[in-house]
């Protein structure tokens, strides 16, 4: 082991990160790191933190003034409270909450339904087949790798199945390996079976398998013999994110007391192990069931109104796990018609607009293009009128900067007057500046003259391809709306023997492939055992990837720095739930050097705004490709 100490490191864990591990500089920076490590991460104020005492304030704590106006702070952190016996209040924000309101509102505007958290009709079984599915994207809670993969097991099919799918994906159910005996009892491939008659009415809703933190100190008192007191220090030592080492010196005592009243020992030391895991983060039922009434309000909302749903995700962001180029795609693939941005029909936020068949449509705001300030969008939204004839109308009626009309050009905005990307990036070199201060007044609305046009004179643009337009769309809105990148590299791809992600579905147990895709999502759970788990995309869907430690750390750069992900994997497949256990990994970025090379009109793709392809899901630029 090299450099010694608790943070030791090997020269060969540095040398695989492209570091040198002689470097004198290398030494010093891991010898920092040592000194600082373990150090609190920081020490800030509580955003929704309340404090009340029976007399003033001042006369009991010290109280400091923030760094905003009118703000103060108390000098004692949350433990300093507890002890001493005051009252703390914490009122937190759910970004969730605003993206339903949203949601909500759109429905009522466009739809004519008015419908709140508590009208919304209760256990539909259309939304419960859905995030049985698995088709949760967007849904608060349940969007995550873990919950996709859990929700085929569990198929809610009532709402306090949602309860359960809740709390069951986090650390205390899981170090307590509590949740494959749950679904193992849940799919009649194991009786339900209780320690006790006095533990049914504890274990009863859980099919006998503690996974709520209040079930853990009920099993305390009834099991263990504890006190009401000392369940409720029990409960304090499994406060969220604690780690003063309080939970372990109650092991002995919960444990001795369930065997010495009859209970098996490794049932006694699963419960405790479960405890410790509150200790990281667990979930009280009564929290639980809060959270479980977001999770069907937004999928009910996801299920029945698709288009304002998205709509309020993408006016939401940012939030959640996935860009909107993913919240994108999925609305495309629940049939939503999705627009692109366009300077006669946006507005700063997205909207629905009137589209086939009686359905809305989605249109993408000027919220989407990088570095469009939303005072300007207002501005250009104001003074729209019946509509802009083109780049110089626009400058002259909103006085944007050249600047702007610029960032609106190269986002592709000016599709509605006939204008694609490279024409109306030309058009809008010919805006001017705008005049002096000093000369302002004395400028005249004829100064602008022009016509959008050029004057009638004709300039031939060299050609864009395809690849060079989703290029441009990734550099100025994070999506496109044109094609995914992998469909124009199909062909290159398929040569080098790799299948699109929608072969999964037909493939058997075991069965090798090769497969590659756009990394969205690395993972690597503290739960899990050092297993890194990825999410790629292809223009036909995703695939699941499991990555084994040993494998991780042959393949260490790959996995940490490409963008374009192959795989040769084994196909594991349980029921409706589908990984690839990555074998070999390569790193195929440079293929993404040719996008710009390729020629839309032999790439067989439909490269009209709105139709065909998918949305890249994370955000890059033409440098990813040089």
């Amino acid at each position: 082991i090299w450099g010694g100490g608790g943070g030791a490191v090997s020269k060969e864990a540095v040398t695989r990160t492209g570091l040198d591990p002689h470097s004198g500089r290398m030494r010093q920076i891991l010898a920092l790191a040592r000194e600082i490590d373990s150090f609190p991460r920081h020490l800030s104020q509580h955003v929704g933190g309340f404090v009340i005492t029976r007399s003033r304030l001042d006369e009991v704590m010290p109280i400091g003034n923030a760094a905003m106006d009118d703000r103060t702070f108390v000098e004692w952190d949350k433990d300093d409270l507890d002890a001493l016996g005051i009252l703390k209040i914490d009122v937190l924000g759910l970004g969730m909450l605003s993206c339903l309101r949203k949601a909500l509102d759109l429905v009522d505007g466009h739809y004519g339904e008015r419908w709140t958290l508590a009208s919304i009709p209760p256990e539909d079984s259309a939304v419960y087949n859905m995030l049985g599915r698995a088709d949760s994207l967007g849904v608060f809670q349940v969007e995550s790798r873990a919950q996709m993969t859990m929700l085929p097991r569990l198929k809610p099919k009532s709402f306090y199945d949602l309860v359960i799918e809740v709390a069951i994906v986090r650390p205390g159910p899981i170090q307590g390996d509590m949740v494959h005996p749950y679904l193992r009892r849940r799919e009649g491939k194991e009786p339900v079976e209780y320690p006790s008659e006095a533990l049914r009415g504890v274990l009863g809703k859980t099919l006998g398998v503690p996974l709520f933190q209040e079930q853990a100190m009920q099993i305390a008192m009834v099991a263990a013999g504890f006190t009401a007191d000392e369940a409720d220090q029990l409960r304090r030592s499994m406060a969220t994110f604690k780690r003063n080492g309080d939970i372990p010196k109650f092991r002995t005592k919960m444990i001795e007391g369930m065997v010495a009243n009859g209970y098996d020992r490794d049932f006694a030391t699963r419960c405790f192990s479960q405890i410790e895991g509150f200790g990281t983060y667990g979930f009280p039922e009564s929290h639980a069931a809060s959270f479980a009434r977001l999770v069907y309000v937004s999928a009910w909302l996801k299920c029945h109104y698709p288009a304002a749903f998205a709509c309020a995700l993408l006016n939401s962001q940012p939030m959640g796990f996935y860009a909107p180029a993913q919240i994108v795609r999925d609305a495309r693939e629940h049939g939503v018609e999705v627009r692109p941005v366009d300077v006669n029909h946006s507005e700063w936020d997205c909207t629905l607009e009137p589209g086939a068949d009686g359905a809305f449509a989605l249109r993408l705001g000027f919220r989407q293009i990088k570095g469009f300030a939303e005072a300007d969008a207002r501005r250009l939204v104001d003074a729209r009128g019946d509509g802009y004839a083109g780049p110089l109308d626009l400058a002259r009626r909103t006085g944007l900067a050249p600047a702007a009309i610029a960032r609106l050009a190269r986002a592709d905005a000016f599709t509605s007057l006939g204008l694609r990307r490279r024409p109306a990036q030309w058009a809008a070199r010919a805006v001017p500046p705008p005049s002096p201060p000093l000369l302002a007044a004395a400028s005249r609305p004829d100064d602008m003259a022009g016509t959008d046009d050029m004057a009638g004179t004709e300039v031939r643009l060299p050609a864009v391809s395809l690849g060079e337009e989703i290029i441009e769309d990734y550099e100025t809105l994070f999506l496109s709306l044109k094609a995914h990148p992998l469909a124009v590299l199909r062909a290159e791809l398929a040569a080098n023997g790799a299948r699109p992600a929608r072969d999964l579905a037909t493939c058997a147990p075991g069965e090798r492939l090769r497969i590659a895709g756009l990394i969205i999502i690395r993972q690597r759970p503290g739960t899990a055992n050092g297993v890194i788990f990825i999410t790629i995309e292809d223009e036909t869907g995703v695939a699941n990837l499991v990555v084994w430690p040993d494998v991780f750390e042959r393949y260490r750069r790959t996995v940490l720095g490409a963008r374009l992900l192959c795989v040769d994997g084994k196909v594991q497949r349980e029921g409706d739930v589908i990984h690839v256990v990555a074998q070999r990994l390569a790193d195929w970025s440079d293929r993404l050097h040719s996008l710009s090379q390729t020629d839309s009109s032999r790439s067989g793709i439909d490269t009209r705004a709105g139709e065909g392809g998918s949305a890249l899901p994370l955000p890059f630029t033409s440098r990813d490709f040089r």
